[in-house]
């Protein structure tokens, strides 16, 4: 039997003790320890993007990374973005206007990985938004209403700030 370890998290501004075994990988405790389900699990070798989560404020792939790991630091996942639940944020109204998403499964990895992106580039080129989503993958959309969503946010975003 493996023995359990004490770590100490921040999850979307909520502050979590928890008992996990030393292998148990980051995507799973968010999910199965925590129920926040929308962090999606894909490939499980950090290829899709699926499982992007923001970790101390940096775009990382859950799936590839231990529970353990993660004592001490804060995490954002796509449950904590919204301000309130009566309101999405910008990148989540630009992707709903868009058209952005199809069947929705790939979407909280690019939402996560674009927040950060945004934030440092308020007025992104195609190219640069390609480039910065290229580790998502998306078997739905074509990517074109993506990058579409990703100038409606940025103009949402930089509109509100």
């Amino acid at each position: 039997m493996t023995d359990l370890v004490t770590i100490n998290v921040r999850v979307n501004g909520v502050d979590y003790q928890r008992q996990v075994e030393p292998r148990l990988l980051l995507s799973d405790f968010i999910r199965h320890d925590l129920n926040l389900t929308g962090t999606h699990v894909g490939c499980e070798h950090g290829v899709c993007g699926s499982c992007t989560i923001l970790f101390d404020g940096q775009p990382i792939r859950s799936c590839l990374l231990f529970a353990v790991q993660a004592d001490g630091h804060n995490i954002l996942t796509i449950e904590g973005l919204a301000p309130d639940p009566d309101h999405l944020h910008p990148i989540q109204e630009a992707f709903h206007e868009a058209h952005a998403l199809q069947c929705g499964f790939c979407t909280p990895g690019f939402v996560m990985t674009l927040k950060p992106f945004l934030e440092e580039n308020p007025d992104p080129s195609d190219e640069e938004i390609r480039e910065a989503i290229s580790g998502n993958l998306c078997r739905c959309t074509g990517y074109d209403h993506i990058v579409d969503a990703v100038h409606i946010a940025a103009e949402k975003m930089h509109a509100g700030g």
